[in-house]
């Protein structure tokens, strides 16, 4: 860590005029988008949506709220698949779930509908660049050296069903910790706290080999565990900073120079958030500088690292060493892999399972049928644990990940602005993106909206810099995909039969004819790895435990980033369930 002088002498002469150079990007900033709000006449306003919002913040304030999901209902009941939004200082935003509107977002037009320029630098200056920061052709690149690394046949060399079984013999230290704290009856448990610890602990083994965890209940948790653990909640509190301070100041200065702001400025989350990366961005290097260093000493000292040389980053590292020049990442890119591989793996397993449970805990009728569907696969075999072959085939376990995955994706909504291009952005993102400049285009819906002048929409034109906002919330619900038990859990709808109207919508969803992962170039690429693992962690765990919901607090799901559940009134994730042994 770089240390800078923090004497208040030496700090406000230089801390002064840097305040005032971001105060007048800022006014200029604000000053633009009411100007061009009060001179232009926008294509969207003919678009239905809700009244009201603030001057400052429009509906962000509903929108990003933790209590936000009565406002997403309400948007998708009340005014369709495709509305509008206020943003801050009057910018329109779109909300969409049209599939069709979808499939031009995420699929034929990816290259135009970008992640938006907060999301893409601040993903840069906490991960490096990886692929949460790139696009175009570093976005390729990466993708394409990549997507073979997170074949389940890859993962770990290992054919899927040897792969299964190892993935399930970590998570058997899990099922006897909880046996040993079941010795004494039933157990109130914190299972958002210990499935954490558990996704993070296998894909730490499994994508950088490396452990970070026991899963012991006295076991010493690496310093990364609780430096990842708390990355979305001081993350989310930076989110509008992120988004609309950040890259008007994100080149000021040399990199040493912007390292001594954060460190000066009063600000508590930053600081948070700083020593967060700081720990992140440590452990990442000496991961890679580790594998890097037993893969020339050969065999002997690779079968000494955890993933024994058959962990995604060590896959990786050597492909990398096989691949052409311009096909080659260079070491800070493979660096940014290794955090961001993490977070996006840790927190929405861990949540998707989270949930399961506690909709399990709601439906003990379901959680006895799916405990019943493992024990007898588990006799047919002869009382082994499940191989990869055996649980992609128990029908009921596929129909409650996926009816889960569809109802509560672990992430709601994602953000994507329609890019307009110039030297300006480019040298403020070091080409982030594509120098071309974009013309407006139209994006057609899969069936007429009705428009405030009350005429049927077939078609919007979107102007150049327009943000939109993907639900894949409100996609997973539609009633005119689903059918109107949209809003209802119900594991049956995978194995009666889809409605023809899932297949016709042409969902873009990389998954099931969801957008619980996303699709295009930006898809989810561990989605394999997240499904196997929430199933094995099931199959274990179930076979072994009955989970119910505490009698005197209430679960609350917080609409953040990545949705979490907390105790009703409480501010940290948590999910204490009631854990026996299962008769």
């Amino acid at each position: 860590m770089i240390s800078f002088p923090s004497s208040p002498l030496v700090a406000r002469p230089i801390l002064g005029p840097l305040l005032q150079i971001v105060s007048i990007y800022g006014a200029t900033w604000v000053g633009w988008k009411l100007l061009r709000k009060l001179l232009s006449n926008s294509p969207l306003d003919n678009l239905p949506g809700p009244p009201g919002g603030s001057w400052s913040e429009g509906h962000f304030g509903q929108f990003w709220s933790y209590t936000g999901w009565a406002f997403h209902k309400e948007l998708a009941e009340k005014y369709g698949p495709v509305s509008k939004l206020r943003g801050p200082f009057g910018e329109t935003i779109m909300y969409v779930y049209d599939p069709k509107a979808l499939h031009h977002i995420i699929v034929k037009d990816q290259q135009i509908f970008e992640e938006t320029p907060g999301f893409l630098i601040g993903m840069d200056a906490i991960f490096g660049k990886n692929l949460f920061s790139t696009t175009g052709e570093a976005h390729r690149r990466q993708r394409k050296m990549m997507n073979p690394v997170f074949s389940i046949a890859h993962m770990r060399g290992l054919k899927p069903q040897a792969f299964s079984i190892w993935l399930t013999c970590k998570i058997e230290q899990l099922r006897d910790t909880f046996v040993q704290k079941m010795e004494n009856g039933p157990q109130e448990v914190d299972m958002e706290d210990w499935l954490t610890r558990t996704a993070l602990e296998l894909v730490g083994q499994s994508g950088l080999g490396f452990s970070f965890d026991p899963l012991t209940e006295d076991g010493e948790q690496h310093h990364y565990s609780h430096s990842v653990k708390n990355f979305i909640p001081v993350g989310d509190k930076l989110m509008i900073a992120r988004h609309f301070i950040l890259p008007l100041v994100y080149n000021i200065g040399t990199p040493r120079f912007r390292r001594w702001v954060v460190n000066t400025l009063p600000w508590k989350n930053l600081h948070e958030l700083r020593d967060i990366v700081d720990v992140m961005q440590d452990t990442a290097v000496e991961i890679v500088e580790s594998k890097k260093r037993a893969i020339a000493a050969g065999d002997e000292a690779i079968l000494q690292q955890v993933g024994k040389g058959n962990d995604i980053i060590s896959i990786l590292i050597k492909e990398n060493m096989k691949a052409s020049e311009e096909d080659k990442l260079p070491d800070d890119e493979l660096i940014g892999q290794v955090s961001s591989l993490t977070f996006a793996a840790m927190d929405t397993t861990s949540n998707a399972l989270c949930r399961t449970l506690y909709v399990l805990c709601e439906r003990q009728d379901a959680q006895d049928r799916l405990r019943a569907e493992i024990r007898a696969a588990r006799r047919k075999i002869g009382g082994s644990e499940l191989g990869y072959d055996e649980l992609v085939s128990l029908p009921y376990l596929d129909a409650v990940c996926r009816e889960t995955l569809r109802l509560y994706p672990p992430v709601s909504t994602v953000v994507r602005e329609y890019v307009i291009a110039s030297k300006i952005v480019n040298r403020f993102t070091h080409s982030l993106f594509s120098k071309r400049a974009r013309e407006d285009i139209i994006l057609p819906f899969s069936k007429p909206i009705r428009g405030k002048d009350g005429t049927e929409m077939h078609e919007v034109l979107v102007p150049k810099g327009t943000t939109v906002f993907p639900s894949l919330l409100s996609s997973n619900r539609n009633p005119d995909v689903w059918g109107p038990d949209a809003d209802e859990w119900k594991p049956e709808r995978w194995m009666d039969g889809l409605p023809d109207s899932v297949a016709e919508a042409r969902i873009p969803g990389i998954y099931s004819h969801l957008m619980t992962f996303i699709g295009g170039s930006r898809a989810c690429i561990g989605f394999k790895f997240s499904q196997l693992e929430m199933k094995i962690v099931l199959c274990v765990m179930l076979d072994k435990f009955k989970f119910s919901l505490p009698k005197d607090r209430k679960i609350f799901w917080r609409m953040t980033g990545i949705v979490s559940p907390s105790i009703e009134g409480g501010s940290k994730a948590e999910m204490p369930l009631i854990v026996s042994p299962a008769e």
